[in-house]
């Protein structure tokens, strides 16, 4: 088995691209309509792949982790910025109709309108690039708690944490789905 680093990675990078845009289209949230629906909380399709792809690839880091197969890199928890961050993404979520990985499949399966929504999320992103020194004096700067995981946060394993997750994610899908099966 060749290493998934360098050149290696590089290659294999528009074949994961590939396979990521066509089960987002294959969940169905390529469409425009099933975004705006969760907004609205009439379709719950994108939290339930959301939340399904957070509970296999946490767990699945885990392990890996675990087994000495990868390692943590762990990135600054500047709570200012997830804020910050977090309010600009549901506007820009709200306002565009698409993720940014959901407007990039939805432009792959043609949808010209997502392409306007790339263009702006382009503009953020070199609009970012030179706010950044700005940035992380101000924004970036409040509240950081430095290079940590929840689990150090809480004091709670990061298995129990993981356990916990997947525990609740069953649950509200049953819940959802019991909801849903009622409502028709």
């Amino acid at each position: 088995m060749f290493p998934l680093t360098g050149t290696n990675a590089l290659l294999l990078a528009p074949v994961f691209g590939f396979a990521f845009g066509w089960l987002l289209h294959r969940g169905r949230v390529t469409s425009y309509d099933v975004i705006v629906n969760q907004l609205r909380l009439r379709d719950f399709t994108v939290l339930k792949i959301m939340l399904t792809a957070i509970v296999v690839g946490g767990v699945g880091v885990f392990f890996l982790v675990d087994a000495g197969l990868a390692r943590w890199a762990l990135r600054e928890a500047n709570m200012g910025g997830v804020i910050l961050g977090g309010l600009l993404f549901g506007v820009g979520m709200a306002l565009y109709g698409y993720c940014p990985g959901t407007g990039f499949a939805a432009m792959g399966t043609g949808n010209l309108h997502a392409a306007v929504g790339a263009g702006g999320m382009i503009a953020g992103a070199i609009a970012y690039a030179y706010a950044f020194d700005w940035l992380r004096g101000t924004v970036l700067a409040w509240w950081n708690l430095g290079r940590v995981t929840l689990a150090d946060v809480t004091g709670v394993p990061m298995l129990a944490l993981y356990a916990g997750l997947a525990a609740f994610a069953v649950a509200f899908f049953w819940w959802l789905e019991s909801r849903e099966a009622r409502a028709r």
